[in-house]
């Protein structure tokens, strides 16, 4: 729901030069020198913001909609498998994901990393292929895995409050015997690879 856009109350008539006119002054304090123009700097800031917004908005909406993100890369491992993984920070990455790939390498996937454990969800709205996903304590503890559909809505959550979630290809973990117990090893866990 939008919240009403006030700018602010229009200032009392200020007196433009000395020939008798007033002016209104639509934004901030009218000017102590009677001959000069009301200021529109805080006018003119508060456009500059909007303008900011809409296009970081608009940018959002655009990497949405043209194709998959492109993010930096990090190596984690799982035993003797070895995974490269793209690394979502933000909520506007996290948001993005694994969206509009058509394919993904075969150990490569997308480890998502939030602020604080809390319990976390994920669907798969606009992500055109399968995907299993692992939920990880702050050690790379597999906490529980979820298989996903392309395309659905379902949602996949952690079974307890988490910091890591890492999505790969359908059946990655399964297919390599990792389970909730196993624990995964790279950076983000503390433990090297």
């Amino acid at each position: 729901m939008s919240q009403p856009f006030i700018v602010s109350e229009a200032a009392p008539p200020t007196k433009i030069g000395g020939i008798g006119t007033y002016a209104a002054c639509p934004v901030g304090r009218p000017t102590s020198r009677p001959s000069a123009q009301p200021s529109s700097r805080p006018f003119v800031r508060l456009l500059r913001r909007l303008a900011i917004a809409a296009v970081s908005l608009t940018s959002l909406s655009a990497a949405a909609l043209d194709g998959p993100q492109s993010l930096p890369v990090i190596q984690l491992g799982a035993g003797m498998y070895n995974i490269k993984a793209e690394v979502a920070r933000t909520p506007q990455e996290h948001a993005i994901g694994l969206m509009h790939r058509s394919s993904m390498p075969v150990n490569h996937g997308m480890l998502f990393v939030f602020d604080r454990p809390e319990r976390q969800c994920f669907w798969m709205k606009n992500t055109l292929i399968p995907l299993s996903i692992a939920f990880l304590r702050d050690d790379g503890t597999v906490v529980n895995v979820a298989e996903m559909k392309a395309g659905s809505l379902d949602s996949h959550c952690s079974a307890e409050p988490v910091r890591f979630a890492l999505e790969m290809n359908q059946g990655w973990f399964s297919r390599r015997g990792v389970k909730p117990g196993d624990r995964l090893a790279g950076a983000p866990f503390g433990t090297p690879r």
